[in-house]
């Protein structure tokens, strides 16, 4: 049976700036331009030849990610800073309840996302501000699946997310794994029957790969991203016997996870 990624009300639930450690612009031979050598390579770098090579990187990035919204479009994502401030913009955004798979130009022009469009635009907003546009699906049994947008700072993961449940969205840079990450999301990931339903988790997933389809700007719905994530490889979080032994939720923790929950 297809999942449904926070669509409807089951559950409502840098990959490139400037630094000074080149090996981060090109962390594996195949990706480094010609000519720009590792901290292994035995030979002298002239500037005349990085800084060219550097340039043309840069603008080939910067074209590839900002131009496809409009100058005020820019400029409010631009304006959200870093991931806690896409987050506190995604908070005070309204949680909506409909079928629908906005792309992150229609959500900053509606103001209003469910779980799988928030993290959509959260990776956008994070692109336009320095990071990848990175997200990673969170895979339930008995429940529908949430989707996230993630980061990583000195080596350690982050989270911007939307959802209808207190728990299920921010999490600071602090994970030193994905599996670490996802975990974060175990004790309050639950159902109506209060079950906690957090089984498996993808690998990351860059929406990069969608330019050519216009993820970002396009009016159409963008269920293919949808689409990408049912078929991709999910790692499991428990095991057979870990789940039979699950209990559920207390009731403090059950009303703690709904506070401010939409509901038709």
């Amino acid at each position: 049976m297809r999942r449904s990624h926070c669509f409807g009300p089951a559950r409502g639930s840098h990959w490139f700036q400037l630094s000074p450690a080149l090996p981060r612009f090109f962390p594996t031979p195949h990706c480094r331009p010609p000519g720009l050598a590792t901290g292994n390579d035995n030979i002298l770098l002239r500037p005349t030849l990085i800084l060219p090579t550097l340039l043309r990187s840069v603008s080939v990035k910067l074209h590839t990610t900002m131009t496809t919204f409009t100058p005020a479009e820019l400029r409010k994502l631009r304006s959200l800073k870093d991931p806690h401030g896409i987050q506190r913009f995604l908070d005070d955004m309204p949680y909506h309840l409909a079928d629908t798979g906005s792309s992150p130009r229609r959500v900053l022009r509606e103001n209003t996302s469910h779980c799988f469009e928030g993290a959509i635009f959260a990776a956008a907003a994070l692109r336009v501000n320095g990071f990848p546009p990175l997200i990673l699906d969170l895979e339930a049994e008995h429940d529908t699946d949430h989707v996230i947008a993630i980061y990583r700072v000195n080596g350690h993961w982050g989270a911007v997310a939307k959802s209808n449940y207190t728990g299920c969205r921010y999490r600071e840079p602090v994970y030193r794994s994905l599996r670490e990450l996802a975990l974060s999301y175990f004790d309050v990931y639950f159902n109506l029957r209060r079950e906690r339903t957090l089984r498996t988790f993808s690998r990351p997933v860059n929406l990069k790969r969608f330019d050519r389809l216009e993820w970002m700007t396009t009016e159409q719905d963008v269920f293919f991203i949808a689409e990408y994530l049912f078929d991709i490889h999910h790692d499991r979080l428990l095991t057979p016997a870990m789940v039979k032994k699950l209990h559920r939720l207390d009731d403090r923790s059950f009303r703690a996870g709904c506070l401010g929950r939409a509901e038709k």
